[in-house]
């Protein structure tokens, strides 16, 4: 309870305008099921594709996949405003004709936002500002693992072992695509081109002959003009989730799983992700010193950004034993057959604890850098 005797009012925060919507749709379906009303009044929040954000309907069924479709937020319904100003938390709801009326004081946000606009510091920054307290990464660590390029600056800086990858910029490609590609081919095929701040597999394209590299630029720079060109790695992706521990002694790691891609995919890309093409395995069949090393870089990983709550650390594993980090997710994939949730129940956390824990983690902080 609040010091006001009521339950603990948390805004459960999705959709937004990145091209992950659907998918944080979904996620937040997933949470508003588990959480118990008993203890939360849950206020649900969608941010529709035009970043309209309005009060959504807390049917867990409506944020379903049905068919292959994706859900997404009603953008038509009551709009909702949470002022910026830490004196006063409440949300505000709008409609058309009515006057304004105010739903009440939010105590904590979690954020289910993939992507731009959400996952990246910008709905973080906006919490700051409120005063409000929020599940998961500040700013800078929210940031920092959404641009692939300077995520693998800090990581290898922390002396964490990153494949080898190029950064073609906006004015560098304007500026002379033949130099930039020139820059490229110093890596050996194939290799990976992303964008470098998308998530779900947005926009990747695995190119294996160079006559293919301008095409899979363009289609990376339609998700974002800065782009991130990795080197293949032949191994084997394993994944660790990370949580802080409840008394500030730092973070701990789940189990490792594994990512195996069926069918006609060549990696983990979209549809392998989200339609049903792969097996997890969790945990992973490791040697354990192996799964000791890759929980310990995953914890020293999720330091050397400063992330906080959670997050999911991605890696390769090579035949000769080297371990490589891929990348840091501070928003990761959290239905019940997400790879997170699934790593932490195979580790003693069932999803509605791990649920009601990042919860309570929010709640015993309060936004800011005095804590």
């Amino acid at each position: 309870m609040t010091g006001s005797g009521r339950r603990p009012r948390v805004a459960v925060v999705f959709g937004g305008r990145s091209g992950e919507h659907g998918i944080s749709c979904v996620t937040a379906g997933s949470v508003l099921r588990v959480i118990d009303p008993e203890r939360y009044d849950v206020v649900p929040i969608g941010i529709a594709t035009d970043g309209r954000w309005v009060l959504e309907e807390s049917d867990p069924e409506r944020l379903a996949i049905t068919d292959g479709r994706l859900p997404e937020v009603d953008g038509e319904r009551a709009a909702v405003v949470l002022a910026g100003d830490p004196t006063s938390r409440d949300l505000v709801v709008s409609e058309p004709g009515e006057v304004p009326r105010v739903l009440g004081e939010v105590d904590v946000v979690f954020p289910l936002l993939h992507g731009p606009y959400g996952e990246d510091g910008t709905i973080q920054g906006l919490l700051e500002l409120a005063g409000v307290p929020y599940v998961g990464s500040g700013v800078l660590a929210s940031a920092v693992a959404m641009d692939k390029a300077a995520m693998k600056v800090l990581l290898a800086a922390a002396g964490l072992s990153v494949g080898r990858y190029v950064v073609v910029t906006d004015r560098e490609w304007r500026a002379d695509p033949a130099v930039a590609i020139e820059r490229i081919r110093a890596l050996s095929l194939p290799v990976f081109v992303k964008p470098a701040r998308a998530g779900s597999s947005i926009g990747i394209s695995k190119v294996k002959d160079w006559a293919e590299l301008p095409a899979a630029v363009a289609a990376a720079r339609e998700h974002d003009p800065k782009v991130v060109v990795e080197q293949g790695i032949d191994g084997r992706e394993i994944e660790c989730g990370v949580l802080d521990r409840a008394d500030g002694s730092g973070p701990e790691a789940s189990v490792c799983g594994e990512i195996r891609v069926r069918g006609a995919h060549e990696f983990y890309d979209f549809e392998a992700k989200y339609l049903d093409a792969s097996d997890l395995d969790v945990p992973a069949v490791l040697p354990a010193a192996v799964a000791e090393r890759v929980r310990a870089m995953a914890c020293q990983a999720f330091d050397a950004l400063s992330c906080e709550g959670f997050a999911r650390v991605d890696f390769f594993l090579r035949a000769d034993g080297e371990v490589l980090v891929n990348e840091v997710n501070t928003i990761p994939g959290f239905t019940p057959v997400s790879m997170f949730p699934m790593l932490w129940a195979a580790s003693g956390v069932a999803y509605p604890e791990l649920v009601d824990r990042l919860l309570q983690l929010a709640l015993s902080r309060r936004p800011g850098l005095l804590r």
